[in-house]
């Protein structure tokens, strides 16, 4: 039985569409896990203390895996990256989170599905709307919570491919 992933990527330190580049590439190389569509690369401004801009794209995969089998095999490309634990909202060489599974809710201590706060971000949305713009989060479509936050979709500026 498969199931469509919706994963975002996103980088602030280093060579960012490098490291993009080869989040996707190991991405598809995980069994049980078919990448269907990558949108395109999208620069926003930061969340938090960092102060260089994010680059940020969305992967539609196709998955036999389970969630919590697709939150490790993110935290093991994060720090395949060289990603390390620091302070929340830091600078990061990637960032891999698991957006939606199928129609799975889950809310455990590591894991809530949908991301809780995608529906809020348009940084999120708007890759989003490029590879699943029907998907419904909690509150809508990708598509129509996008154009809620038109304001803020200012802030995020498609940059091209990977």
């Amino acid at each position: 039985m498969t199931a469509t992933a919706l994963f975002l990527l996103g980088s602030n330190r280093g060579d960012r569409r490098a490291a993009l580049r080869r989040a996707v590439r190991a991405l598809g190389r995980v069994p049980g896990v078919r990448v269907s569509a990558v949108s395109r690369v999208f620069e926003t401004a930061p969340v938090g203390p960092s102060r260089r801009p994010y680059l940020n794209l969305a992967v539609r995969a196709e998955t036999s895996r389970r969630a919590m089998g697709l939150l490790v095999e993110a935290k093991i490309l994060e720090s395949a990256a060289g990603r390390r634990p620091g302070p929340r909202w830091g600078a990061r060489v990637l960032d891999v989170d698991l957006i939606a599974l199928g129609d799975e809710r889950a809310r455990t201590r590591w894991l809530t599905l949908p991301h809780p706060r995608a529906a809020e971000r348009a940084f999120v949305l708007a890759p989003l709307a490029e590879v699943a713009p029907r998907r419904r989060l909690r509150a809508g479509t990708v598509s129509r919570l996008l154009a809620r936050l038109a304001p803020t979709a200012a802030q995020v500026r498609p940059v091209g491919r990977l």
